[in-house]
Protein backbone atom coordinates (compact mmCIF):
# COMPACT_ATOMS: atom_id res chain seq x y z
CA UNK A 1 0.00 0.00 0.00
CA UNK A 2 1.46 3.39 -0.99
CA UNK A 3 2.30 5.87 1.57
CA UNK A 4 -0.46 9.19 1.24
CA UNK A 5 0.80 12.73 2.77
CA UNK A 6 -2.61 14.00 4.21
CA UNK A 7 -0.86 17.17 6.07
CA UNK A 8 0.84 19.53 4.07
CA UNK A 9 3.83 20.21 5.80
CA UNK A 10 5.04 22.43 8.28
CA UNK A 11 7.34 25.71 5.89
CA UNK A 12 9.98 25.15 8.67
CA UNK A 13 10.00 21.08 7.44
CA UNK A 14 13.52 20.88 5.72
CA UNK A 15 12.24 17.94 3.46
CA UNK A 16 8.83 18.12 2.97
CA UNK A 17 8.61 15.17 0.10
CA UNK A 18 7.52 12.10 1.42
CA UNK A 19 8.03 9.07 -0.40
CA UNK A 20 5.92 5.74 -1.00
CA UNK A 21 7.79 3.89 1.56
CA UNK A 22 7.45 7.02 4.27
CA UNK A 23 11.16 8.24 3.87
CA UNK A 24 11.90 11.95 2.76
CA UNK A 25 13.05 13.33 -0.20
CA UNK A 26 16.15 14.09 0.36
CA UNK A 27 16.54 16.02 -2.73
CA UNK A 28 13.97 19.22 -1.99
CA UNK A 29 13.93 21.44 0.72
CA UNK A 30 11.99 24.17 2.08
CA UNK A 31 14.59 26.62 1.55
CA UNK A 32 13.35 29.02 4.89
CA UNK A 33 14.33 25.75 6.85
CA UNK A 34 17.37 24.13 4.93
CA UNK A 35 19.06 27.89 5.19
CA UNK A 36 20.93 29.59 7.72
CA UNK A 37 22.47 32.47 5.99
CA UNK A 38 22.05 36.09 7.16
CA UNK A 39 22.48 37.44 3.76
CA UNK A 40 19.88 35.30 2.49
CA UNK A 41 15.82 35.33 3.08
CA UNK A 42 13.10 32.73 1.99
CA UNK A 43 9.56 33.35 2.23
CA UNK A 44 7.60 30.19 3.26
CA UNK A 45 7.15 27.13 0.90
CA UNK A 46 9.54 28.40 -1.12
CA UNK A 47 11.53 24.95 -2.18
CA UNK A 48 14.49 24.20 -4.02
CA UNK A 49 15.54 20.58 -5.78
CA UNK A 50 18.72 18.90 -6.61
CA UNK A 51 19.17 15.60 -8.15
CA UNK A 52 22.62 15.42 -5.86
CA UNK A 53 21.38 17.16 -2.68
CA UNK A 54 24.20 19.28 -1.55
CA UNK A 55 25.39 19.69 2.44
CA UNK A 56 25.11 23.24 1.95
CA UNK A 57 22.23 24.85 0.25
CA UNK A 58 23.10 28.27 0.89
CA UNK A 59 26.53 27.43 -1.24
CA UNK A 60 24.59 25.17 -3.61
CA UNK A 61 22.09 28.04 -5.10
CA UNK A 62 24.54 31.06 -4.13
CA UNK A 63 28.20 30.39 -4.39
CA UNK A 64 29.19 34.05 -3.82
CA UNK A 65 27.17 35.24 -1.17
CA UNK A 66 29.16 35.39 1.59
CA UNK A 67 28.81 35.80 4.68
CA UNK A 68 29.99 39.53 4.93
CA UNK A 69 28.56 40.10 1.76
CA UNK A 70 27.30 43.69 1.39
CA UNK A 71 24.13 42.37 -0.69
CA UNK A 72 21.07 40.08 -0.18
CA UNK A 73 19.55 37.31 -1.89
CA UNK A 74 15.58 37.75 -1.18
CA UNK A 75 13.36 34.56 -2.38
CA UNK A 76 9.39 35.39 -2.04
CA UNK A 77 6.87 32.87 -0.85
CA UNK A 78 5.83 29.39 -2.64
CA UNK A 79 8.77 29.71 -5.42
CA UNK A 80 9.97 26.70 -7.09
CA UNK A 81 13.67 26.39 -8.12
CA UNK A 82 14.83 23.42 -10.07
CA UNK A 83 18.31 21.03 -10.04
CA UNK A 84 21.09 23.48 -10.87
CA UNK A 85 19.63 26.44 -10.43
CA UNK A 86 22.71 29.44 -9.77
CA UNK A 87 22.23 33.10 -7.69
CA UNK A 88 25.40 34.88 -9.37
CA UNK A 89 24.90 38.03 -6.97
CA UNK A 90 27.08 41.00 -6.92
CA UNK A 91 29.91 39.70 -4.59
CA UNK A 92 31.08 37.94 -7.78
CA UNK A 93 31.81 40.63 -9.67
CA UNK A 94 35.20 41.80 -10.68
CA UNK A 95 36.01 45.45 -11.55
CA UNK A 96 35.78 46.25 -15.54
CA UNK A 97 36.33 50.00 -16.13
CA UNK A 98 39.92 49.63 -16.10
CA UNK A 99 42.21 47.66 -17.98
CA UNK A 100 42.53 44.71 -16.23
CA UNK A 101 39.60 42.94 -14.62
CA UNK A 102 42.49 40.50 -12.11
CA UNK A 103 41.66 41.15 -8.65
CA UNK A 104 44.84 40.58 -7.40
CA UNK A 105 44.11 41.92 -3.77
CA UNK A 106 42.00 38.39 -3.34
CA UNK A 107 45.59 37.04 -3.48
CA UNK A 108 47.86 38.71 -1.09
CA UNK A 109 50.03 41.68 -1.34
CA UNK A 110 48.95 44.06 1.56
CA UNK A 111 45.67 44.71 3.19
CA UNK A 112 42.19 43.86 0.98
CA UNK A 113 40.69 47.18 2.03
CA UNK A 114 40.58 49.65 -0.44
CA UNK A 115 42.82 47.62 -2.98
CA UNK A 116 42.20 49.04 -6.38
CA UNK A 117 41.54 45.65 -7.82
CA UNK A 118 38.30 44.83 -6.12
CA UNK A 119 35.00 46.77 -7.14
CA UNK A 120 34.43 50.02 -4.68
CA UNK A 121 30.65 49.71 -5.08
CA UNK A 122 28.61 47.04 -2.54
CA UNK A 123 26.34 45.50 -5.25
CA UNK A 124 22.16 45.23 -5.48
CA UNK A 125 20.57 43.06 -4.10
CA UNK A 126 18.39 40.08 -5.83
CA UNK A 127 14.91 39.84 -5.64
CA UNK A 128 12.52 37.10 -6.24
CA UNK A 129 8.97 37.31 -6.28
CA UNK A 130 6.41 35.24 -4.57
CA UNK A 131 5.35 31.92 -6.61
CA UNK A 132 8.50 32.07 -9.01
CA UNK A 133 9.59 28.89 -11.07
CA UNK A 134 12.88 28.94 -12.24
CA UNK A 135 13.64 26.07 -14.44
CA UNK A 136 16.31 23.18 -14.51
CA UNK A 137 19.82 25.29 -15.04
CA UNK A 138 19.02 29.17 -14.98
CA UNK A 139 21.37 31.56 -13.94
CA UNK A 140 20.44 34.48 -11.79
CA UNK A 141 22.91 37.81 -12.26
CA UNK A 142 23.50 39.95 -9.98
CA UNK A 143 20.70 42.69 -8.82
CA UNK A 144 18.28 40.51 -11.19
CA UNK A 145 14.55 41.84 -9.62
CA UNK A 146 12.39 39.24 -10.75
CA UNK A 147 8.51 39.81 -10.18
CA UNK A 148 5.70 37.64 -8.63
CA UNK A 149 4.34 35.02 -10.98
CA UNK A 150 7.00 35.06 -13.63
CA UNK A 151 8.17 31.33 -15.07
CA UNK A 152 12.24 31.13 -15.94
CA UNK A 153 12.80 28.95 -18.86
CA UNK A 154 15.29 26.12 -18.13
CA UNK A 155 19.23 27.54 -18.98
CA UNK A 156 18.13 31.39 -19.25
CA UNK A 157 20.44 34.06 -17.96
CA UNK A 158 18.25 36.99 -16.52
CA UNK A 159 19.44 39.80 -15.33
CA UNK A 160 17.13 43.48 -14.75
CA UNK A 161 14.03 43.76 -13.92
CA UNK A 162 11.43 41.02 -14.93
CA UNK A 163 7.08 42.25 -15.21
CA UNK A 164 5.14 40.29 -12.87
CA UNK A 165 3.58 37.19 -14.74
CA UNK A 166 6.08 36.86 -17.23
CA UNK A 167 7.14 33.90 -19.18
CA UNK A 168 10.67 34.21 -19.75
CA UNK A 169 13.61 32.49 -21.72
CA UNK A 170 16.95 32.38 -23.29
CA UNK A 171 20.58 33.99 -23.22
CA UNK A 172 20.09 36.47 -22.19
CA UNK A 173 16.42 35.95 -21.10
CA UNK A 174 13.79 37.77 -23.14
CA UNK A 175 10.02 37.82 -22.40
CA UNK A 176 8.51 35.59 -24.26
CA UNK A 177 4.86 36.23 -23.34
CA UNK A 178 2.39 37.56 -20.41
CA UNK A 179 0.59 34.70 -18.57
CA UNK A 180 -2.53 37.13 -18.26
CA UNK A 181 -3.88 40.49 -19.41
CA UNK A 182 -2.90 43.83 -18.23
CA UNK A 183 -5.92 43.40 -16.29
CA UNK A 184 -5.71 40.59 -14.55
CA UNK A 185 -1.95 40.79 -13.43
CA UNK A 186 -3.52 43.44 -11.52
CA UNK A 187 -6.05 41.38 -10.02
CA UNK A 188 -3.55 38.65 -8.89
CA UNK A 189 -1.57 41.11 -7.27
CA UNK A 190 -3.98 42.91 -5.15
CA UNK A 191 -5.52 39.41 -4.58
CA UNK A 192 -2.37 37.98 -3.13
CA UNK A 193 -2.84 34.42 -2.47
CA UNK A 194 0.07 34.11 -1.41
CA UNK A 195 -0.33 35.83 1.64
CA UNK A 196 -3.22 33.69 2.67
CA UNK A 197 -3.41 31.21 5.41
CA UNK A 198 -2.22 28.05 4.12
CA UNK A 199 -5.68 26.51 4.92
CA UNK A 200 -7.01 29.23 2.76
CA UNK A 201 -4.45 27.84 0.32
CA UNK A 202 -5.58 24.83 0.24
CA UNK A 203 -9.05 25.04 0.31
CA UNK A 204 -8.98 27.13 -2.86
CA UNK A 205 -6.51 25.04 -4.78
CA UNK A 206 -8.31 24.54 -7.87
CA UNK A 207 -8.97 28.26 -8.02
CA UNK A 208 -5.42 29.05 -7.50
CA UNK A 209 -4.00 26.28 -10.34
CA UNK A 210 -6.40 27.13 -12.47
CA UNK A 211 -7.17 29.97 -15.13
CA UNK A 212 -10.08 32.16 -14.09
CA UNK A 213 -8.75 35.05 -12.23
CA UNK A 214 -11.71 36.87 -11.79
CA UNK A 215 -12.78 33.75 -9.40
CA UNK A 216 -10.49 33.36 -7.36
CA UNK A 217 -10.69 37.54 -6.66
CA UNK A 218 -14.36 36.87 -5.97
CA UNK A 219 -13.20 33.57 -3.33
CA UNK A 220 -10.17 35.92 -1.60
CA UNK A 221 -10.60 35.16 2.11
Amino acid sequence: MSHKQSIFPAPDTSHPIVLPDGTTHAGTVFLAAAIDHPRIEAGVYSYASAHHPPDDWAAHLAPYLYDFSPERLIIGKFCQIADGVQFITASANHRYDGISTYPFAVFGGGAREGRPSLPQKSGADTFIGNDVWIGQGATILPGAQIGNGVIVGAGSVVSGNVAPFSVIAGNPATVRRKRFTSAQIDILEAVRWWDWPIEAVLAHEKLICGGDVEALMKSAP
